[in-house]
């Protein structure tokens, strides 16, 4: 049974004794093996109500007027009392179970595991994963069809395992809106269907090793900020938002950097008081903290940077889809196509976790990327068409594969752009004379 007590909860002095995150109950489990659980029966209603306060709980009924002797659901301080004493009765858990005369439910107590349930995941030493049990009630889900069945989902609290969430939500969000139609189209049924599908293939996501050596990839676009914290190259954790309206307005080096403030911010407690590295795809926000024409929200945004000890770093947009390709070349169903020779055996793994050859990246034949980096090089709006020894004079101080300078060579020579509009560098065809035509005698 649940009362409406919020007229009484307008009137009660609150209990500022904080609530733990369900992010920091993760991380206190850092570093161990065994996990132990213990559920207490109807735990409210273990705890009696003052004396005073008793009549306050009063509540009717068709068969008659009820007070609580117990803390009911619905109290505003409840939440707080219960946490308070877990915290403090619960340091020798045995002795003072017995001691205040607190029941646990013995079915739901676990002890000594390699493994447990916590709040919707499962915990072991190796990380944190979402709870098989929901994982069946994401793939039964129903199409919503109302904005107050899209808040309900599940999808939102398991957030952190998703990346690009907010963006990938954007489609459902939207129709979350005030005087927003609710039109269920073929954009939201497949976003839907997207995240249903990520929830039940979700990765495991390990838990922080101490306070080091921890790595920052932020992005944004004009659909939302997004974030990977890592940790000696291991995920923690995902992080994204979608754009407010303000926000939509700003530029592409503003929105790169309230990526970088984003993250900081949500991490706090990661970052703060220990080196860190921060890698963007902006170029420019290497000198962010050197530049002195600035408005007043750079300004704003660099003050939190200097609290922090970061290094930001630029990492080309190109590098996250070469190092996929890479990782998908080596696997043993892609040897045929990828025809490595002895090639593996060269390659050397470096911080950022692409492979190297000869202090130059490494690009696969698997999938496309080889002609994505020649059409940037090549047809890019910051390129001119260069001819092929200028192009791979330039290619060949970042990336190698075999036969890196006759790919170049036939990829300009196929380009149509340069056939139609550059001059030709050769001596001249002579002028075609028409051959006359012999009489017949």
């Amino acid at each position: 049974m649940c009362i409406d007590y919020r007229e009484l909860n307008k009137l009660t002095i609150k209990n500022r004794y904080p609530l733990p995150h369900i992010d920091d109950l993760f991380d206190q489990l850092q570093g161990a093996t065994y996990f132990s659980k213990i559920d207490l029966r109807s735990g409210y209603h273990q705890l009696r109500v003052h004396e005073d306060d008793v009549p306050k709980t009063a509540f009717r009924t068709r068969y008659g007027d009820y007070e609580f002797l117990v803390m009911p659901f619905g109290l505003i301080n409840a939440p707080a009392v219960f946490m308070d004493l877990m915290n403090r009765h619960f340091k020798l858990i045995l002795e003072l179970l017995a001691r205040e005369k607190l029941y646990a439910k013995f079915s739901k107590c676990e002890f000594w595991l390699r493994e447990v349930q916590f709040l919707g995941h499962v915990v072991n030493q190796n990380g944190i994963q979402v709870d098989p049990s929901k994982i069946k009630v994401v793939e039964q889900w129903e199409t919503p069809r109302t904005p107050t069945e899209i808040r309900q989902g599940l999808a939102g609290y398991y957030r952190r395992f998703i990346k690009n969430f907010s963006k990938i939500a954007l489609a459902l969000t939207t129709l979350t809106q005030k005087n927003q139609p609710f039109i269920w189209g073929s954009q939201q049924e497949e976003a839907f269907q997207l995240l249903k599908h990520k929830l039940c293939n979700a990765p495991i996501l390990a838990l922080p090793e101490g306070t080091d050596n921890f790595t920052v990839y932020c992005d944004a676009s004009r659909q939302g900020l997004g974030c990977v914290l890592m940790q000696k190259d291991k995920v923690i954790a995902y992080a994204s938002r979608q754009l407010k309206v303000h926000e939509k307005n700003y530029t592409t080096h503003d929105l790169e950097l309230g990526a970088v403030v984003f993250a900081l911010k949500i991490w706090r407690h990661y970052l703060y008081r220990t080196k860190c590295i921060i890698y963007t795809d902006h170029k420019s926000l290497q000198h962010i903290l050197d530049q002195k024409m600035l408005n007043m929200r750079q300004r704003r945004w660099v003050e939190l940077l200097n609290d922090y000890d970061c290094e930001i770093c630029y990492q080309q947009g190109k590098a996250n889809v070469i190092k996929e390709a890479q990782q998908q070349a080596l696997q043993t169903t892609n040897y045929t196509a990828e025809e490595l020779r002895g090639l593996d055996k060269k390659l050397e793994v470096k911080t950022d976790g692409l492979m190297y050859f000869k202090s130059r990246i490494w690009v696969p034949l698997f999938g496309n990327t080889r002609t994505v980096i020649l059409d940037e090089a090549h047809k890019s709006r910051y390129s001119i068409h260069p001819g092929a020894d200028k192009m791979y004079k330039y290619l060949k101080d970042f990336y190698w594969w075999p036969g890196m300078k006759k790919h170049i060579a036939e990829y300009v020579g196929r380009c149509l752009t340069c056939l139609k509009v550059k001059a030709e560098h050769q001596r001249p065809s002579g002028l075609l004379q028409q051959p006359e035509i012999p009489m017949w005698k």
